[in-house]
């Protein structure tokens, strides 16, 4: 039985679209008319697909967010370990769904995996959706039988990554929104409020102290230029992020990033402790060795770093341990290495590699906590020292007048 998307129109003449299953458009057509709608269009899910490809809205370009993609994974992991087939245990899924992109999505795979296909064959017409990663594994778990355990891995992987990504976003958001409140502040000051108040200073033609002359030539700038100099910090940015679109260009970038000051080693530390998670639950899903190094390299963010990884797996497939591979980049932190040549020696490289990852995310949130703590004071003392500047170049000519009156 396949998925259909059908066009129709009801009583009152409004269009309506929905999904369908049959075994034939006919057969999906008579089941229109018994509900009193015409039908306009009926196309096989995977037609219908083909056709917003060739439109340019490919429906693979479909994207869910990290929630949902761990809910759908766990539902689904709990149905197959209830002993229900895969194909029942996705068109369940997709009755519950609410949201029309999710359910066309999941008949579509369905109607892969009753056409004969593997259901990692089937995620594969989703590769935003479903990632290489993602894929992997459940193939691994198809082959080894187990796939509910995998899919309840693949859940937790899932909300672990939304959660650490829901962490950075938060740690951004104050440091960000202060700043563009500081600089707005001071920007309005300088450029409407120092103006009116220091203009009469200017025309009485009194000497003005050397801090108030330097405000009065920031502030005339800001107000002959500074809508200029936006708009070019503006194109500067826009084309710095076209210019990181080159591989060279963004591999310089990354390179020049893991080895600044504190950026370096967050990002180092939070790549580390992605890649130790991944490979960890490749590791426990049987997936080979070099091919999950290949595939948690694709997880890392910075190009460096990946291509490190991969620098490493060939090492690994010459004959030399992870451990060493690793480490002669010199990118990942030693306790992580000791830990993986503790788990090569013991056999249990998996518990290790998932305690590498504990152990970084902990020290990356240990720092992030740090920071958090220590930005906002600064931003605070720094907006507070360039009032206190302001107001002292604002003061002191009136401090000179007040001298040479007495």
């Amino acid at each position: 039985m396949a998925a259909f998307q059908y066009l129709a129109l009801d009583d009152a003449g409004k269009q309506k679209k929905g999904i369908l299953e049959g075994d034939t458009q006919r057969q999906i057509r008579q089941l229109l008319r018994d509900k009193n709608l015409i039908p306009l269009e009926v196309d096989a899910l995977n037609q219908n697909q083909k056709k917003q490809q060739s439109n340019s809205t490919n429906f693979n370009r479909t994207k869910i967010s990290a929630a949902d993609l761990a809910l759908i994974t766990r539902q689904i992991a709990t149905l197959v370990k209830a002993a229900i087939p895969v194909e029942e245990a996705i068109k369940a899924v997709a009755d519950q769904s609410e949201k029309n992109k999710q359910q066309s999505m999941l008949l579509g795979i369905r109607s892969r995996v009753v056409e004969g296909h593997s259901f990692a064959d089937a995620l594969s017409e989703h590769p935003l959706v479903f990632s290489e990663l993602y894929r992997s594994m459940v193939a691994a778990g198809e082959k080894s039988g187990h796939l509910e355990l995998v899919l309840d891995r693949l859940a937790d992987y899932t909300e672990s990554r939304h959660a650490m990504s829901q962490k950075i976003t938060g740690a951004l958001v104050y440091p960000v929104i202060l700043s563009v409140v500081s600089i707005a502040i001071v920007s309005f000051l300088l450029g409407y409020v120092v103006p009116q108040i220091t203009q009469s200073f200017a025309q009485s033609g009194q000497e003005l102290p050397m801090l108030t002359q330097i405000l009065l030539n920031i502030s005339d700038y800001i107000r002959a230029w500074g809508l200029v100099t936006l708009v070019i910090i503006i194109l500067f940015i826009l084309g710095f992020k076209t210019l990181l679109k080159k591989p060279t260009m963004r591999l310089k970038w990354d390179k020049w990033k893991i080895n600044a000051w504190i950026i370096g080693k967050i990002i180092r530390g939070l790549n580390a402790a992605r890649f130790a998670r991944t490979l960890a639950i490749l590791n426990a899903s049987s997936v080979p060795l070099l091919e999950g190094l290949s595939i948690a390299a694709d997880v890392m963010s910075n190009q460096e770093l990946k291509k490190a990884v991969k620098q490493a797996a060939v090492s690994v497939s010459e004959g030399s341990g992870l451990k060493v591979s690793l480490q002669q980049c010199g990118y990942f932190p030693p306790m992580m290495l000791h830990m993986i040549a503790s788990g090569e020696n013991s056999g249990e490289l998996e518990q290790m590699l998932d305690r590498a990852a504990d152990n970084q995310e902990n020290q990356f949130n240990n720092m992030v906590g740090v920071m958090m703590d220590l930005i906002g004071p600064l931003m605070i003392l720094f907006m507070g020292a360039f009032v206190f500047m302001i107001v002292l170049a604002i003061m002191l000519p009136v401090f000179e007048l007040t001298d040479v009156l007495t």
